[in-house]
């Protein structure tokens, strides 16, 4: 159907040949006077309404249009999960069931998936991601960086190792099959900034985002290494922190829970208030701080719910090795999940 405008003193009028000429034809036929019914008058308003909801909507599903911070953030903001620390079958591949049957029983909404420790990893996270949406459990996936690659360590992330704007459109297009994979992040990232320059950041960054522009990118920044000049160059392409805490603003350590807060803070004030801030918390044992005692476990978990806006543990605790770990994060995480807890209400992005 050809569709016409046509000027009216009322307004405007939508016409068409196609109804005219039917008109005119049963006209014709007719033994009797035919009625001729006159195009309806549509008013100006109507038509910018239609207008402005037709250009709303052309904008809002445009592939390539970058959505503000809140889009990428909302999946991420108020977490609590587990990374890393997987059971291994005979064959070395994940254990994928326990795994889940795990958090489940821990009752976390997230968990941080690494990959690094076996070349079948990233096989294992397809196999992993279908199960833990049935869970309602969101994902991250953590790749490690070039200090944490050979010839530093015996493994890289594979397949595609070093080759970060790979993974990133690889991860981006999992992202968009598998909707509960909501994050990625690089581990140690502020120990390697001479590699992830700002421009070349932007180029992986952008990768992700031109495929899926909701998928959040958030890597490990330690408190020493979030300084402005960092936040300054790269602070576009982050849209959250994942922050190991060890008192660094105190004595280096795993034993000091004090400074959670007042750490999460001065972050904040060099980010700003609408980047998330996600507390890691040392359940595992550090090469060189060594290990963390199940009260710290609680308390840095307690004031990083209260003060940042979100929390991951590092690692992911076994409950028979390390049972009395698993227990406490267990007991938090289901207050957290339930709401009964007054200490569990997480930070709100200040406006």
């Amino acid at each position: 159907m050809i569709m016409e405008w046509r000027s009216s003193g009322a307004g405007w009028m939508l016409g068409t040949d196609r109804l005219q000429k039917r008109c005119m034809q049963s006209r014709q036929d007719s033994p009797r006077p035919t009625r001729y019914m006159k195009p309806r008058i549509i008013p100006l308003s109507w038509i910018a309404l239609f207008g402005a909801l037709a250009i709303s909507l052309t904008f809002a599903q445009e592939p390539g249009a970058r959505p503000g911070p809140e889009d990428r953030t909302s999946a991420i903001r108020g977490c609590f999960g587990t990374y890393a620390g997987v059971s291994r079958q005979k064959d070395r591949r994940v254990d994928v069931a326990r795994l889940v049957k795990e958090l489940a029983e821990l009752k976390a909404d997230s968990y941080n998936w690494l990959i690094h420790d076996r070349a079948t990893d990233w096989e294992d996270l397809k196999l992993f991601l279908p199960q833990a949406r049935t869970n309602h459990i969101r994902v991250w996936v953590t790749l490690v960086p070039p200090s944490e690659s050979p010839p530093n360590n015996k493994m890289f992330s594979e397949p595609f190792r070093l080759d970060y704007e790979r993974w990133a459109v690889e991860i981006a297009k999992l992202s968009v099959a598998e909707k509960n994979l909501v994050a990625w992040s690089i581990d140690d990232f502020t120990h390697n900034l001479k590699f992830y320059t700002p421009e070349k950041l932007r180029g992986i960054v952008a990768g992700a985002r031109a495929i899926n522009p909701h998928l959040a990118f958030v890597p490990c920044c330690y408190f020493s290494g979030i300084r402005p000049k960092f936040i300054a160059e790269c602070r576009d392409s982050l849209d959250g922190i994942l922050f190991p805490y060890r008192s660094e603003s105190g004595k280096i350590g795993l034993t000091d829970a004090s400074l959670v807060a007042a750490e999460v803070e001065k972050i904040r004030a060099l980010v700003g208030p609408s980047l998330p801030v996600i507390v890691d918390v040392y359940a595992s044992r550090h090469s060189s701080l060594g290990d963390s005692t199940p009260e710290y476990v609680r308390e840095v978990m307690t004031a990083a719910r209260q003060s940042a806006d979100g929390v991951m543990i590092y690692c992911h605790q076994n409950p028979i090795a390390q049972a009395e770990k698993f227990g406490v994060i267990k007991e938090l995480f289901g207050a957290w999940s339930t709401g009964k807890s007054a200490e569990a209400s997480p930070a709100q992005p200040q406006q």
